[in-house]
């Protein structure tokens, strides 16, 4: 019983064929398509509200040079968020549960950030990693823990938007589990189970969204520090 809470978190497969790519892939075609109309319609309208006001404020403490990465960072944020939404509905998928496509996204978008800083500003993207009025002794200490610290960050990117997202999947069946098997038992316990679980489940609405917004604002954060 305790195995089975993870086959939901396995890549699924037909006929030996994963179906990755299929699962990636599927997101797109719920986005509405624009129209040559002169007036949108409302679900348009607020897709692109939303577009707006999410990259004003990810773009809001970058300078101009950084510009460059609006449409990449507003792109990985809606398809995140589908993703993450999309795997909450019963019997499907959520991709970004798996830490290979986690670090996948956040390593090569780190290192671009990384790499910008070294062309553009050497100088100062070198002096991140030893801060000003650090005394002689402690210089090659800084160095060695700062470093370490570089690179831990396209993990931290990783680990946090799958640890998130299992956690909260596993606890969303082991709550319908206990209120499924307690439901011929104790009926009110089941039904105080159930009220848990549709308020966890309107948490775990919230934690998709809020874990594709921090992915996206924390690589903005990475490329401020190197634009």
């Amino acid at each position: 019983m305790t195995l089975s809470f993870f086959d939901q978190f396995m890549s699924p497969s037909y006929l030996g064929i994963p179906l990755m790519a299929l699962a990636l892939s599927l997101p797109w075609i719920l986005f509405p398509t624009p129209s040559a109309r002169w007036l949108n319609n409302r679900m348009l309208t607020l897709q692109n509200w939303f577009i707006n006001r999410f990259t004003q404020q990810l773009l809001l403490p970058l300078n101009p040079g950084g510009h460059k990465w609006a449409l990449i960072l507003t792109s990985l944020m809606l398809f995140l968020i589908t993703l993450n939404m999309l795997g909450l509905l019963p019997y499907t998928f959520t991709p970004t549960t798996q830490l290979s496509l986690n670090m996948g996204l956040a390593v090569p978008l780190w290192l671009a950030t990384v790499i910008i800083g070294m062309r553009n500003q050497p100088t100062i993207a070198l002096g991140h990693l030893l801060p000003e009025g650090t005394p002689t002794l402690l210089i090659p200490v800084l160095i060695i823990i700062e470093t370490i610290s570089l690179f831990i960050r396209p993990l931290a990117l990783g680990v946090r938007l799958t640890a998130n997202l299992t956690a909260g999947h596993l606890l969303i069946q082991l709550i319908a589990t206990a209120a499924f098997v307690l439901l011929p038992l104790m009926p009110t316990v089941a039904i105080l189970t159930a009220t848990l679980l549709f308020l966890l489940t309107l948490l775990e609405v919230a934690v998709a969204m809020i874990q594709a917004y921090v992915f996206v604002l924390l690589l903005s954060l990475y490329l401020q520090e190197n634009v």
